[in-house]
């Protein structure tokens, strides 16, 4: 991959990231982390369409969402060890492959059954896919030219979403919603041809796949991530309606979720049981040892758990507030994406300038004021100026600390243990998403739910027999619209129709407003343990110098994996 002549001032240019190498590969790389995004992505905007060629309700296809999320949170650790067994190169050809199959199933499903069947199959080539990326990257790539490649496989998915929904938007109302998954599997095939433009010095190894731990951790993510995803729909605490079982009155939410937890703190006491006899672990468990490793690991949480939230929380705003469709969605979220993207790829050039510790807090800061701006100024009107400000503020802040913390876990950890840092990030990701998304629904939910019913004790203007008619026990986040629907069948006059439609207005903004500001002080929370990640500064060539405050963990961190 590498021009070499042979001597040792050569190599020694290489391994600094003096010689640059060509960016083909990083193109191939970064085509396929857009592949996957477009996929969900154009389920998302194309579910209306999809479920009226099925005749299905638009509902239904979010069974094939999450199961496509569950089967990568669920074999994302096997797959890493998967592509040390047969090589990275290999699994990526392998992987790209299987997941053109699953488009092409699902350009030709019929019903949700072979619908779900086609994303199980791109749910198990994701699983491989996502760590062999960061192998990948590590591979290909030394030094600066190494914390760039980080930086647009950071970047990839803020672009990736935006291109998703505004092609598949187009494609879905032109040609039909089979046409933009005909694209996505003549994408696979024209990575396969192009996948000899990547680097083959990563031989296979043996390894030994511990399938217990893989129960293990695909248990416990599989539990946390439905059981964070349903708290809305069936209860936080007590089991709502919707619940499709109860345990003494309770949500299985939460239960859930707690036993997630017990099984993934079993999965890492078994993986540390497995290392001190010798034997190969799931996980590398040394890329998140030391303090500034832990410390990126929780900030990647919460920034990907805000991103999450904000991403959910935006679309519905546009769609449910303001009516708006799909495409003008795709539109709303370019301010947060496109700042994403440009200050994941720009703050590299911070690296030889700030120490990480300090680009993470001030990173946080971003979000934190972008968040709180939103708060503050979103209203039923999204060409406000201060709201698209606050988008692109949070976008900043976000942007930085997707690439900042990636660099942090790469760089701290030997060049072998890629692939465990891509499975990690991948699975911690993943939660994250469930986990954002859960709260800001949770939150925007609970506090619509005392608005109203606030409202409703304090207005004479509804009597008792015409909220009796309304199930007030599941009040959701809908549209004035819809609600004039439904107490369309009720005894309501028009002037209680219309009070009842200033209350859901009046309700649904406070929610958003109240929502936005609770997120903005999770993020103020994280200020102090970002403060935790490296002090160091490094200088062009990619060194560690100066203020070495917390180095990284691992003693090749001084040069790049």
């Amino acid at each position: 991959m590498h021009a070499s002549s042979g001597t040792d001032d050569s190599d020694a240019s290489i391994q600094d990231g003096t010689h640059s190498v060509s960016w083909t590969p990083m193109l191939v790389i970064v085509l396929a982390q857009i592949m996957m995004i477009f996929n969900i992505s154009t389920l998302q905007v194309s579910m209306e369409a999809i479920a009226r060629s099925l005749g299905t309700a638009a509902t239904t296809l979010g069974t094939a969402i999450v199961t496509y999320a569950l089967v990568v949170a669920a074999l994302i650790l096997p797959g890493a060890r998967v592509a040390q067994l047969i090589g990275s190169r290999r699994v990526f050809r392998a992987s790209v492959g299987l997941f053109g199959i699953g488009m092409i199933v699902m350009a030709a499903s019929f019903d949700v059954t072979l619908m779900i069947v086609a994303q199980v199959i791109a749910g198990m080539a994701a699983a491989m896919l996502v760590p062999t990326l960061v192998v990948l990257v590590a591979d290909n790539y030394r030094g600066q030219q190494q914390a760039k490649a980080l930086g647009w496989l950071g970047g990839a998915p803020a672009m990736g979403i935006v291109l998703a929904f505004l092609l598949a938007g187009t494609l879905t109302g032109w040609v039909g919603w089979r046409a933009m998954f005909g694209v996505l599997a003549a994408l696979a095939i024209a990575l396969l041809q192009f996948s000899n433009k990547l680097s083959a010095e990563r031989k296979p190894s043996h390894v030994d796949i511990d399938w217990i731990g893989a129960a293990l951790a695909g248990t416990a993510v599989v539990l946390i991530s439905l059981g964070t995803s349903n708290l809305s729909s069936w209860g936080t605490l007590l089991a709502r309606p919707d619940a499709p079982f109860s345990v003494l009155d309770l949500s299985p939410a939460p239960l859930m979720v707690l036993i997630g937890v017990f099984l993934l703190q079993a999965f890492i006491s078994w993986s540390r049981r497995r290392r001190e006899r010798g034997q190969d672990s799931l996980v590398a468990l040394e890329v998140v040892a030391g303090t500034s490793e832990r410390a990126a690991m929780f900030s990647i949480f919460i920034v990907s758990a805000l991103a999450s939230a904000i991403t959910f929380l935006i679309p519905l705003y546009i769609q449910v507030v303001q009516g708006r469709g799909s495409f003008e969605t795709a539109l709303s979220v370019i301010p947060f994406s496109v700042a994403s993207f440009i200050a994941a790829v720009m703050v590299v050039r911070l690296k030889g300038l700030l120490s990480p510790a300090h680009i993470g807090r001030y990173s946080f800061l971003l979000v934190t004021l972008g968040l709180a701006l939103l708060g503050a100024t979103i209203r039923n009107d999204w060409s406000h100026s201060m709201v698209i400000f606050g988008m692109a503020v949070a976008g900043f802040g976000e942007g930085a600390l997707v690439t900042l913390l990636f660099n942090v876990l790469v760089t701290a950890s030997p060049r072998e243990l890629a692939a465990d840092v891509g499975s990690v990030r991948g699975i911690t990701n993943n939660l994250a998403t469930a986990v954002g998304t859960a709260l800001a629904a949770t939150l925007l939910i609970s506090l619509l739910e005392r608005s109203v019913h606030y409202e409703l004790v304090h207005t004479a203007e509804l009597p008792d027999e015409v909220t009796a008619q309304v199930d007030l026990d599941s009040i959701s986040f809908i549209s004035n619209a819809r609600l004039e629907r439904v107490l369309a069948n009720t005894d309501a006059t028009p002037g209680q129709v219309a009070e009842a439609v200033r209350i859901n207005t009046e309700a649904r903004l406070l929610a958003l407003k109240a929502t936005f500001f609770t997120l903005a002080g999770c993020a103020l929370l994280a200020f102090f343990p970002a403060g935790a990640l490296p002090g160091y500064v490094r200088d062009p060539a990619g060194r560690g110098a100066a203020s070495a405050k917390d180095e990284p963990h691992h003693p090749t961190a001084s040069s790049p994996a």
